[in-house]
């Protein structure tokens, strides 16, 4: 975008004070709420798919890749979980309540929608069935997306040696497999955070404004959350505290600073956009004093 080094000052202080005006702490505590109880519906539905698939302890490897983010504390709750939802019977699951699971796993897809209307100032929102619709789509799409990073993680450097002799490619392609790798994980993460800023406000904007926000959103992301791994592993002791809620507590912990990251990375690209003198279709006029009229709300 262009703009200089004094007025990126000004957007960041801009920022600061958005973030002040919007609640966006208090509002990032609500989606960690609603982001706790949509969770465990997701995983179940996208274990029972993934059990499907033709590939020996799949899930396993999934649930492996999550905990280089989540909290260890709050992955053993996790795992404990769905272990006793998942072995008596994962057909049961996916042939009865698939429509009522997703409609749950969609609900902090739905509140986060409500807090990225707050942070683009937009006018209205959506009705509360084509939210959800909305927040179903984002759930697929970042999903997918998720998906593919993870599968990236998996195969490891073995996938460029099979990528080079199947499709004859020099060994500069090997040599080079590693760092494209690792390329596409984080391009799938930085998408994610794009698609949220793009299909999730009931604003009109372009695609490519929604990367400066995206990658600062996905730095912070990355950044807070190996924080609060460091943190919890080795300061806090959560079970001490709170006893046999402890991962829980950790778990939403890391919850809130994820949903912090992610509101931060929507401001700036709203007040880039303000800089730039460009007003969204659907976004409203704000000023410092105004306070938002809106929660985020599970439809």
């Amino acid at each position: 975008m262009g703009i200089g080094l004094r007025e990126m000052k000004e957007v960041t202080l801009a920022v600061y004070r958005e973030v002040q005006r919007t609640r966006l702490f208090n509002i990032a505590a609500g989606l960690s709420y609603y982001f706790l109880l949509s969770l465990f519906p997701l995983l179940i539905l996208l274990a029972t798919l993934l059990g499907y698939l033709p590939i020996p302890n799949l899930f396993n490897q999934a649930l492996t890749f999550a905990g280089r983010f989540v909290p260890q504390e709050a992955m053993g709750l996790v795992q404990k979980i769905l272990q006793s939802v998942l072995i008596p019977s994962r057909t049961g699951l996916l042939s009865f309540g698939i429509a009522g699971t997703l409609w749950a796993a969609s609900g902090g897809f739905s509140a986060m929608i409500d807090a990225l209307d707050i942070a683009y100032d937009a006018r209205k929102s959506r009705s509360m069935l084509r939210q959800r619709l909305v927040a179903v789509e984002l759930t697929f799409m970042t999903g997918g997306l998720m998906a593919l990073a993870m599968l990236m993680t998996l195969v490891g450097n073995r996938a460029g040696h099979f990528l080079g002799t199947t499709f004859h490619l020099s060994y500069a392609f090997e040599l080079a497999w590693p760092f494209m790798r690792w390329g596409i994980i984080v391009a799938c993460i930085v998408v994610s955070m794009e698609l949220l800023y793009f299909v999730g406000p009931n604003v009109k904007q372009r695609f490519k404004h929604t990367l400066p926000g995206a990658l600062i959103g996905t730095v912070l992301w990355l950044l807070v959350s190996e924080a609060v791994n460091v943190y919890i592993s080795h300061f806090a002791n959560y079970n001490k505290t709170y006893g046999a809620i402890g991962a829980v507590i950790a778990l939403m912990f890391w919850l809130y600073v994820s949903s912090i990251a992610i509101l931060v990375g929507a401001e700036l690209n709203s007040e880039l956009l303000k800089a730039e003198g460009k007003k969204l279709q659907g976004q409203k006029t704000t000023t410092p004093q105004q306070t938002p009229t809106q929660l985020p709300q599970a439809a």
